[in-house]
């Protein structure tokens, strides 16, 4: 068994490789330009024109992670345009050759965007809820879903759609990063009066869930959430954050009327969504058919996240 892991150089892909490597699982990486991978398939780049040919030889499974990442301001002129070109055409393009080659499974990295930006109080999102993308990557990446399936109906090539929530770990960059060193510097945050419920997931469960799809035989054609399967607020997660780093924490309650005026007066309503909504999904379906739990806890999740982090600032 070989397996081919899209995006091996980024932050998920990379632990993809790294739990393949201690498990002694055959794999070959594709990197985009220079690489610490010793044997490695480098490519241009993800679109419908990239030639697989030499990438598919003897594998058996692709983990397909490479993407046109979620962008807080995409300065594209035509940002839907781009995400379609990596995110839908560049995974159809991959699928179809890959069945062509014999590969017998395809792993899909997707994202809950694909549901939605956020859920309702009390009603976590499952894999029943219809599909609802309210930016170009959650739409992108939901198109993709839609013809990989298709193309696992024509072929009988195996599919496997995982929609992971906010990933987080060592290494771990962007608002998750931006958030640990407000944290770490001790720096009164307004949070305080943020109920919200958010479900997060450690790069470590995801990992797991993924090894755990590449050859279980009930992960045939189906669309996995994953989390914790525990939801913190916003006020909760930097509790965590700050017991992590053993820093003291400082949340301010400032009241949510102070947001909306701020978001309206800026035009940055979509943030001050973000910030104050919640986004929970209920990963009970997953759990019974692939009889999986997550490994790891929050709190472990948050203290492997917060050594690395330290770690790396006294580089």
């Amino acid at each position: 068994m070989t397996i081919l892991v899209t995006g091996a150089s980024g932050f998920l892909g990379s632990h993809i490789c790294k739990s393949l490597s201690s498990r002694n699982i055959q794999y070959v990486p594709v990197v985009r330009g220079e690489s610490s991978f010793v044997d490695c398939c480098k490519i241009d780049c993800v679109d419908e024109s990239t030639d697989w040919s030499g990438a598919l030889n003897n594998i058996s499974t692709i983990i397909h992670c490479a993407a046109r990442v979620h962008l807080m301001r995409d300065l594209s002129s035509d940002p839907i345009t781009e995400y379609r070109k990596t995110n839908t055409f560049g995974t159809i393009n991959l699928a179809r050759q890959a069945a062509d080659a014999g590969v017998k499974r395809f792993i899909f990295i997707s994202s809950i965007k694909v549901n939605g930006d956020s859920s309702k109080p009390g009603r976590p999102f499952n894999k029943y809820n219809e599909k609802c993308p309210k930016d170009c990557y959650g739409i992108s990446k939901a198109e993709a879903e839609s013809q990989l399936l298709k193309i696992a109906r024509e072929t009988g090539l195996e599919v496997v759609i995982i929609r992971p929530t906010l990933v987080y770990g060592p290494g771990v960059k962007a608002n998750f990063h931006s958030l640990m060193n407000l944290v770490y510097k001790g720096l009164p945050l307004p949070f305080g009066s943020i109920k919200n419920k958010r479900s997060l997931v450690s790069v470590l469960n995801l990992v797991d869930l993924i090894i755990t799809c590449i050859d279980h035989p009930k992960a045939v054609n189906q669309v996995f959430l994953v989390s914790d399967d525990y939801d913190v607020s916003t006020a909760s997660m930097v509790k965590h954050m700050s017991q992590a780093l053993g820093k003291s924490c400082r949340l301010i309650p400032v009241p949510l009327w102070c947001y909306h005026l701020v978001g309206k007066v800026t035009g940055k309503m979509d943030v001050v969504d973000r910030l104050l909504g919640s986004l929970q999904v209920d990963i009970t379906d997953t759990k019974n058919t692939l009889d999986w739990i997550p490994p790891q806890t929050l709190e472990e999740g948050f203290k492997e996240t917060a050594e690395a982090f330290l770690l790396n600032r006294k580089k």
